[in-house]
């Protein structure tokens, strides 16, 4: 399999993903800003999986750059990303219906952990498969740095949630601020 093909399959998965997540936002029954406040839950969790998807997105592609051959091991890691990817709209409706309770949220955490160990997994063979200059090998070490980070800050989300499930959605909000410009360390070693 070539890299194109892996590439378009991954964006054609997040786009249905994406897709999924709209569909299930429920419009307010009425026409007054008063019946806004119903919804303004699901819109935010929306508007949080929204913005985590896009991460996912723009990061996939910047990791998927740096491939020059697809293995196995690659396509397997690239499925087990996008299947707990496609678990984001499920959690993400739960969270919105449930107004971010606790255990709405300390699942959406567990999930998010699951989605960066699954990313996680997915470089480090990326790098077991290719012969990297010392430039994007400090590159990937880096975003290793920035994924043990966004894990702790996951896994301390569970038990968070139900202290205050706000104090979660802060961590997500921490971690999104982590990722949300892709790596120009990896745009620079490729360009060496």
């Amino acid at each position: 399999m070539n890299k194109t093909r892996l590439e378009a399959f991954s964006d054609g998965v997040i786009a249905i993903i994406i897709t999924i997540m709209v569909l299930e936002l429920k419009l307010p029954a009425g026409d007054t800003f008063e019946v806004l406040r119903e919804v303004f839950p699901q819109f935010m969790s929306y508007l949080l999986s929204f913005i985590f998807i896009g991460i996912y997105w723009g990061n996939h592609h910047h990791l998927l750059h740096t491939v020059q051959r697809v293995s196995s091991g690659i396509i397997w890691a690239n499925l087990n990303l996008l299947f707990w990817l496609s678990l984001v709209p499920i959690a993400t409706g739960w969270m919105g219906a449930n107004h971010f309770a606790p255990n709405a949220v300390a699942i959406y955490a567990a999930l998010l952990a699951a989605c960066g160990f699954a990313y996680f997994i997915l470089q480090r063979l990326i790098v077991k498969c290719h012969d990297f200059n010392p430039a994007m090998l400090k590159a990937m070490g880096k975003q290793s740095l920035k994924g043990i980070v966004s894990q702790v800050s996951y896994l301390s989300a569970i038990p968070l949630a139900y202290l205050n499930p706000f104090i979660s959605v802060a961590l997500f909000v921490f971690v999104a601020a982590l990722w949300i410009v892709p790596d120009r360390n990896i745009e620079r070693a490729s360009s060496n």
